[in-house]
């Protein structure tokens, strides 16, 4: 067992687990942030993603200790209250069915834009390509984008 200090949505949290650890079991088991899912534990579904720095990586299969002083975001620690412009064009696309995928959706949509902030169709389908939604609301969540990227732009 090692001690990490991490930061984790803008605050410093101290685990103390083993190295190889992956990160969504240090948010969802030991820093009780469960909005970061589970899905198939290796990194193909999206379910599990966060963002490392400025990258949407898949937290199953990062490692606590390659972690180092990057910062970490989650759903939790995106926005407060749900006012991020992805988040806010979700609902108002009416993405969500199941839901289980959206955490993970979202956290890759969101470090897209942040990137570019005006995709492409075809950037859209590339930066989002391996998060899977068992709905099939894809369509839903492409317009979603573009509704996010236009908010952003008149913001």
């Amino acid at each position: 067992m090692s001690k990490f200090s991490l930061k984790i949505n803008g605050n410093t949290q101290v685990v103390d687990v083993d190295d190889n650890t992956p990160m969504l079991w240090v948010l969802r088991d030991h820093l009780k942030l469960v909005g970061t899912k589970y899905g198939c534990g290796i990194a193909q579904c999206g379910a599990c993603t966060v963002h490392l720095g400025d990258n949407a990586v898949r937290s199953c299969q990062i490692p606590v200790s390659s972690v180092g002083d990057q910062e970490i975001t989650t759903i939790e620690g995106l926005s407060e209250n749900g006012e991020h412009p992805v988040q806010q064009a979700w609902l108002e696309v009416d993405v969500p069915q199941c839901g289980y995928c959206q955490a993970g959706q979202i956290m890759s949509a969101s470090a897209l834009l942040k990137r570019n902030p005006s995709p492409s169709d075809a950037e859209i389908e590339a930066a989002m390509n391996g998060n899977i939604c068992r709905c099939g609301t894809y369509t839903r969540i492409k317009k979603a984008i573009k509704t996010a990227a236009t908010a952003t732009e008149n913001a």
